[in-house]
């Protein structure tokens, strides 16, 4: 069997508040790895307090690729990600290093290692027959269609995942081929090997406490004041990708009035941690990922040995 030559390449995953900065960050003191952010909102300039983004000071000691690349106004995707990332890569490779990607926006790290297939574009029509059959009889029962039509995709789509479900028997109907088969044709072996590194916390309460204390800290710190700065500008609007970043979007809902403060609060540390129970779902869902547990002791060490003995493997 011949070696396999693709340079290294290192994915750190994990939800929202999980510590993905900080342990990339003390990888990087320890091993010759190059940071590469992989996150949907660090990418928008001027959205510093509401992201998490890391601070001046950290950015300055371990530079992150991909970060404030965009102004607000301007939408980014998967698409411009999966363009925007490998250049990148092959720069951190051609220097002798690893790149290390770390990120929690699982559609990124996706697009990027599987490419984005050539899928149809939404059918209004048929999209709303979907979505009224499925009132009448269930996305579970929706879920057992596309079971018999394509079993690759169900597997991969839960029964009450309405978006998905939807989006994947519209495909079949618009095409007659199944979204699976769509999707794996013309994929490419992706040119890194890489290893693949997931925080899962077990106990979702302590992510859920981290999340909150997390939001009363953004608030502290003047989160409001950056919303309204962006604001009034008076370019951005409601519908924009940044604005509808978690925490963005209910913080234009309250200085709009729509809800006062407490509800503000309420709504975003709520819409977090959803945002975390999709990211941890799709996670679950990596069979190829090493998982650890962030709150359990000695995860430096953990993630230090796994990394060692793949970079073990470089030429």
């Amino acid at each position: 069997m011949p070696i396999d030559q693709r340079p290294l390449a290192i994915f750190l995953m994990g939800p929202t508040a999980s510590g993905k900065t900080a342990l990339a960050c003390e990888l990087s003191e320890r091993f010759p790895l190059d940071l590469i952010s992989v996150d949907s909102a660090l990418v928008y300039r001027g959205m510093d307090i509401g992201t998490a983004k890391p601070d001046a000071a950290t950015l300055a000691r371990y530079p992150h690729a991909l970060i404030d690349i965009r102004d607000p106004s301007q939408p980014y995707s998967a698409a411009d990600f999966s363009t925007d990332a490998p250049p990148v890569m092959q720069q951190i490779s051609a220097r002798g290093r690893v790149p290390l990607l770390v990120g929690g926006t699982g559609l990124y790290f996706r697009a990027l290692q599987q490419g984005l297939s050539d899928l149809p574009d939404a059918d209004p029509i048929v999209r709303a027959r979907l979505f009224a059959e499925a009132q009448q009889i269930g996305w579970p029962a929706m879920h057992a269609r596309l079971a018999t039509l394509d079993p690759a995709a169900a597997l991969r789509i839960g029964a009450n995942d309405a978006q998905r479900l939807q989006r994947a028997l519209e495909v079949i109907e618009i095409t007659g081929h199944p979204l699976s088969e769509l999707q794996q044709r013309g994929h490419t072996r992706f040119p890194w090997r890489v290893l693949k590194l997931a925080l899962l916390p077990e106990d979702r309460g302590v992510l859920h406490a981290r999340i909150a204390q997390r939001f009363d800290t953004m608030l502290a710190e003047g989160f409001l004041d950056e919303m309204q700065t962006l604001r009034a500008r008076g370019d951005l609007h409601a519908d924009l990708p940044a604005i509808r970043a978690v925490g963005y979007r209910q913080a234009w809902e309250h200085l709009e009035g729509a809800i006062d403060a407490a509800e503000f609060r309420d709504r975003a540390i709520f819409a977090t941690r959803q945002l975390a129970k999709r990211q941890i779902t799709w996670l679950r869902s990596d069979v190829g990922a090493r998982v650890f547990d962030p709150d359990r002791p000695h995860l430096l060490a953990r993630a230090a040995d796994a990394v060692q003995l793949f970079l073990g493997q470089l030429p």
